[in-house]
């Protein structure tokens, strides 16, 4: 039992990571536009000057979506208790199948541990809704292909 808990909590914290390096990248984005404006005199060519600033000013209002993306996600992992684990794929789970194995929590692509490959998928995906609620031994069929749940931890 160690061995799967520990399985669950290295891909948590591989998906942490990446919410913290996305929020860290957004953070120093909406800085430099900030800098970017407040350090913006204003020069002879007024509209040059109005217009550069209104960009600023979208991609200050973009990176704040952004943010607030990143925030989610962040609240999304925190509902989640690698200590857990269920019969029935739920959020939070690690699942094996005959295809490929997943990590039922946010979108983080392709997570590699214990020389093993898991995709960190959202329970939004078309996969991830395909397999929410299934159990061992249960068949789903995505893209054409059928594959078997083997495991689910």
């Amino acid at each position: 039992m160690t061995t799967t808990n520990n399985l669950k909590t290295e891909l948590y914290l591989k998906c942490q990571a990446f919410v913290d390096a996305r929020l860290k990248a957004i953070q120093n984005t909406i800085d430099e536009i900030q800098m970017s404006l407040t350090s913006e005199t204003k020069s002879s060519a007024g509209d040059k000057h109005e217009t550069g600033r209104a960009m600023l000013q979208l991609e200050r209002e973009k990176a704040g979506q952004q943010l607030a993306e990143i925030q989610k996600l962040n609240q999304l992992l925190s509902k989640i208790d690698v200590s857990k684990t269920t019969s029935n794929i739920g959020l939070g789970s690690v699942v094996y199948t005959t295809q490929a194995n997943y990590f039922i929590a946010i979108s983080a692509g392709e997570i590699n541990s214990s020389d093993q490959s898991f995709y960190a998928i959202s329970a939004n995906t078309p996969i991830a809704k395909l397999l929410l609620g299934k159990q061992v031994g249960d068949q789903i069929e995505f893209r054409s292909k059928c594959f078997e749940i083997i495991t689910i931890i």
